[in-house]
């Protein structure tokens, strides 16, 4: 098999773990994380450094590919142009919860993961570096686009189109036929039944248009604390230049 590092020793970096250990398909070396002191354990597992001591770790553990365990989608684009620049050309690895239920002709990006219970459905298509979480679904011919996510619990109909970096909250419905644009966020619990512009807050059963939001705006508890990348890191890669 082939040894990975994963990138981010959140809980959410826990999860993924998880779901590389019960797929079988690569030997995991350890985590790289900016918070975390090197050496310490995450379920058992080394943390090597932070992602600056990938180039090393690539030479010492015979390390053929990454994953990203960063939850929030921005940061997660940053990492990975990070990595790109640092190792041009590394491998970027997936994965997919044995639990999962994958349908007929579905295309999964690579540095995607689908959580326990996740559901794609048929024809579908999910971008590069997306997460599907917790017993959640992607309905019929959905489109996931890169660096987007749904949160546990989610819910949608068929033919959705999820924009680049937006998110669904936790335990969103949405109803079959919306366009949800780029950086948007849906709120938990919220019931999307028309379409969200680009660069939107939307919450609310039915969900309403709240306010605009830029691209780099925290929404995820502890943003840029547990996110496996530190503010001087992201703030060097001048986020206002990446597209």
């Amino acid at each position: 098999m082939k040894n990975i590092v994963i990138i981010g020793a959140s809980g959410h970096g826990s999860m993924v773990l998880d779901c590389i250990e019960k797929e079988g398909r690569y030997s995991v070396i350890g985590f790289l994380d900016s918070y975390r002191k090197k050496g310490d354990l995450q379920n058992g597992y080394e943390i090597l450094g932070s992602e600056m001591d990938l180039p090393e770790c690539i030479e010492k553990f015979n390390i053929a590919g990454v994953i990203p365990a960063i939850g929030n989608n921005w940061t997660r684009k940053l990492m990975m142009d990070a990595v790109e620049k640092m190792v041009p050309g590394l491998e970027v690895v997936s994965a997919i919860h044995p639990s999962a239920q994958i349908g007929k002709d579905v295309e999964i990006g690579r540095g995607t993961v689908i959580m326990a219970g996740g559901i794609i459905n048929a024809n579908s298509t999910i971008g590069k570096c997306c997460i599907v979480n917790t017993n959640s679904s992607l309905g019929h011919d959905g489109i996931m686009s890169d660096f987007s996510t749904i949160s546990s619990g989610v819910c949608t109909g068929g033919n959705l189109y999820l924009g680049q970096f937006s998110a669904l909250s936790l335990g969103t419905n949405v109803i079959e036929n919306i366009r949800i644009g780029e950086n948007c966020l849906v709120g938990a619990g919220s019931l999307v039944v028309k379409d969200v512009g680009d660069h939107s807050v939307a919450y609310g059963s039915p969900a309403r248009f709240v306010r605009k939001r830029k691209v780099d705006d925290p929404y995820l508890s502890g943003d840029l604390k547990s996110t496996g990348s530190p503010v001087p890191t992201i703030k060097s890669l001048n986020p206002r230049k990446v597209i």
